[in-house]
């Protein structure tokens, strides 16, 4: 009895503590929500595709075809969701279940997916920028300089040539390897940088490999910038999540741009089914996007972790279950594994940037 009393402030406190919580993160949305200029760079550009999107099309045609294609369009109310408030971006939902579930051709997944993120991606990094949220600037500009020739030799070089399994599972293994070591990082205690806390030759060149490294993943299955992006920052420079994912949002928008404009005016592939899939899904991002980018920029640290090791989580999952497997696939899937988890490991335990004090943040959470 005694102890069951001594509990009980325990249970009130803890409650107390959750309203407040629930008060404060309200409070912090609803100043967020106020920001006129932030409403009116969303609603300008959802209305401006809105707009494009019914006149181009037809509003007849528009909504036609939207019934026709609703799995895309309800992928993607989703996926673009994850694409403005993860590092995983929208082809990383769009990918596995266009290509797994709906069994679209891996090759138009990969260009539904570009395309369809250079719209929704837009529209959220035009909503990070309004909002004012802190982002890397200096490693976008040169990871974009690596993404360009990078999306360019997966999409013409490599895409043609690998099968199909292979690169479905080579991106299934490259998140996985790196969810492995997210979550190893999340169990500990470890202060994050709010910026690069040095930048030279050497930082250059780690931006323009990653960038570089991205865009081949890019071009191979229609999204991997960001996650790589993401995980160069987090690992190997030390940035907080906070300020690595609205990064890795606009790096891999800029990267979908270009991967867009090369499909579609030199490989010359974005064509039907592929189009009407894209149409039905642009009404969708323009808010689902923004509305993402919102909800990071209102989410702690640890719980964009944890949202993004479970996404993970459910690529692996999905990948096992509905990709059929053979002996040598299996092998093949391990050895990249293990390369990747190298990879990771090694910019996890290099800790060449936890140094510079008046870069870190002790309050960031």
């Amino acid at each position: 009895m005694f102890e069951q009393k001594k509990a009980q402030p325990t249970k009130k406190g803890k409650i107390k503590n959750q309203i407040q919580s629930s008060g404060k993160l309200f409070r912090f949305a609803f100043k967020t929500l106020s920001s006129q200029h932030f409403i009116g760079v969303s609603i300008f550009v959802a209305i401006t595709v809105w707009t494009a999107w019914l006149t181009l099309s037809g509003p007849s045609q528009a909504l036609s075809n939207l019934i026709a294609n609703w799995e895309a369009a309800v992928t993607m109310i989703f996926g673009s969701m994850v694409a403005g408030g993860t590092s995983m971006g929208g082809g990383a939902i769009a990918f596995p279940v266009f290509t797994k579930v709906l069994h679209v051709p891996p090759n138009e997944a990969k260009v539904f997916s570009l395309a369809i993120q250079s719209v929704g991606m837009s529209a959220a990094s035009l909503t990070i920028v309004a909002m004012k949220t802190k982002v890397e600037w200096r490693f976008i500009r040169w990871a974009t300089l690596g993404g360009i020739p990078g999306i360019i030799l997966g999409s013409v070089l490599l895409a043609p040539i690998l099968p199909a399994n292979v690169i479905k599972f080579s991106f299934t293994m490259m998140v996985g390897s790196f969810g492995l070591v997210l979550f190893a990082l999340n169990r500990k205690r470890r202060r994050r940088n709010l910026a690069i806390p040095s930048w030279g030759k050497r930082e250059r060149v780690f931006s323009l490999v990653a960038g570089l490294w991205g865009g081949i993943v890019s071009g191979l299955v229609g999204s991997g910038m960001d996650i790589v992006g993401f995980s160069v920052m987090l690992l190997l420079f030390g940035l907080c999540e906070k300020v690595s994912t609205p990064t890795s949002v606009i790096l891999m928008a800029i990267n979908a741009v270009v991967g867009f404009i090369v499909h579609q005016y030199f490989i010359g592939d974005f064509v039907k089914p592929v189009t009407n899939y894209w149409l039905a899904a642009v009404p969708v991002v323009v808010v689902g996007a923004p509305t993402g980018a919102v909800l990071c920029n209102l989410m702690k640290r640890k719980t964009i972790g944890r949202i993004l090791v479970g996404l993970i989580f459910i690529e692996l999952v999905s990948s096992f279950l509905l990709i059929p497997l053979n002996p040598k696939l299996l092998c093949y899937s391990i050895f990249v594994f293990t390369i990747f988890s190298s990879i990771y490991y090694w910019m996890y335990k290099s800790k060449i940037y936890v140094t510079p004090s008046f870069v870190r943040s002790r309050s960031v959470v």
